[in-house]
């Protein structure tokens, strides 16, 4: 079978790039205006996430403190200043594969493969559409972080060295290569599945486990805002 043209990739690129883009800008710069001022005082430190620091952050909270609120006014700040964010979650039910505007679940998102090694790569290759994608992202939200095998973390990190370093060596220092990235979940809940694996294995498949971990930023969301809306209303 023929292979597209150089050309036909690049134009296939700039409309995958363009759907990245395609929000009103307008309408998220209100949506962030009204959602800022609704950030408690943790969610509010959280908020230094933006995509001139380069770095890798870990929100660890569990249901009702914010985590699906705070991803959507980053979500909204950044694509309203016409920035590529890319939101996903570890499952096909995640937070922010249902809630979050263009959110898609980990493994479709970046191609990722189901058996996973230490050593493996997601299945991207540096001309194509979705390397082009992400190295024009300046951030990507991976809620559910917990549920998933440290080896598709290293996988995405290996990936980003190979496209992104391609076009800017420099990166291949940077975890991530340079990318922002915010992991959310709880560990309380769903870790990794491993077959026939011991609780030891489990464990050790976790992504505090990785060499990766060394490198989050980590924040503690523990104030409820179900509570807070019950308390700002005055009822129950």
């Amino acid at each position: 079978m023929p292979q597209p043209a150089e050309s036909d990739m690049h134009g296939m690129e700039n409309r995958l790039i363009r759907d990245e883009k395609k929000y009103d800008r307008k309408q998220l710069r209100d949506e962030w205006e009204g959602k800022v001022n609704l950030l408690n005082t943790e969610q509010k430190v959280i908020n230094v996430v933006n995509s001139e620091l380069q770095e890798l952050f870990f929100v660890y909270g569990h249901g009702g403190t914010g985590n699906t609120f705070l991803y959507g006014a980053i979500s909204a700040k950044l694509r309203s200043e016409g920035k590529i964010v890319l939101n996903v979650a570890s499952s096909i039910t995640g937070i922010a594969a249902l809630l979050l505007p263009g959110g898609r679940p980990t493994h479709s998102r970046f191609d990722i493969h189901i058996e996973l090694f230490d050593d493996s790569t997601c299945n991207v290759k540096q001309n194509s559409q979705l390397a082009e994608l992400l190295r024009e992202t300046s951030l990507i939200i991976w809620d559910e972080a917990p549920m998933d095998h440290r080896n598709a973390f290293e996988a995405l990190d290996h990936t980003m060295r190979d496209i992104v370093s391609y076009k800017d060596p420099d990166a291949s220092s940077k975890m991530f290569r340079g990318k922002v990235v915010l992991l959310g979940g709880d560990f309380k809940q769903v870790l990794p599945i491993v077959s026939k694996g011991k609780r030891q294995d489990i464990v050790q498949a976790s992504i505090s486990r990785s060499h990766i971990w060394k490198s989050c930023n980590v924040f503690l969301l523990r104030k409820s805002m179900r509570v807070q809306e019950t308390d700002s209303d005055g009822q129950r």
